[in-house]
């Protein structure tokens, strides 16, 4: 399988190597023959972004420059974060909205999403959470921007 478009049921785009990515979805799991930032970018653009388009908007609404989550499509609230820099083969990427909770185990991290699935990712606990809290600053911001433009 070669198409893949990021969807509700997404929980996480990791990353096997340059030309692969194993899709973790609520209830089953394959392999792409596309890179994660090829797949990030494909569902941008079917959503009517692009991938560079949502990296500019987060670094304007976050005033950061790396690692930025991403909003893949607003409306459903898919918003992924980067495991490490996107532009790493090794970069994966998780849905912010499914993760339940994150274990540390030794120098990599369990990320236990709200279905029961673990993901063992090789970088730091404090690395996923700081990542966890950009995204979930991104989505606030958001929130309440649709907030205030309703009420006007």
């Amino acid at each position: 399988m070669n198409n893949y478009e990021i969807n509700e049921n997404t929980l996480a785009v990791v990353s096997v190597n340059e030309k692969e990515s194993m899709i973790i979805e609520k209830n089953k799991q394959y392999c792409v023959t596309k890179s994660g930032y090829d797949i990030m970018d494909d569902s941008c653009q079917y959503f009517g972004s692009s991938y560079q388009g949502r990296v500019a908007g987060s670094k304007a609404i976050l005033n950061a420059k790396y690692k930025l989550p991403i909003i893949v499509e607003d409306s459903r609230n898919l918003i992924f974060f980067p495991t490490e820099s996107p532009e790493l083969v090794s970069c994966s990427w998780i849905s912010l909205k499914d993760v339940k909770e994150v274990l540390e185990n030794g120098d990599k991290t369990i990320v236990i999403f709200k279905n029961g699935y673990e993901l063992d990712i090789d970088i730091s606990k404090f690395s996923i959470e700081n990542q966890i809290l950009r995204a979930s600053r991104l989505e606030y911001i958001l929130r309440n921007r649709k907030n205030i433009s309703k009420k006007g």
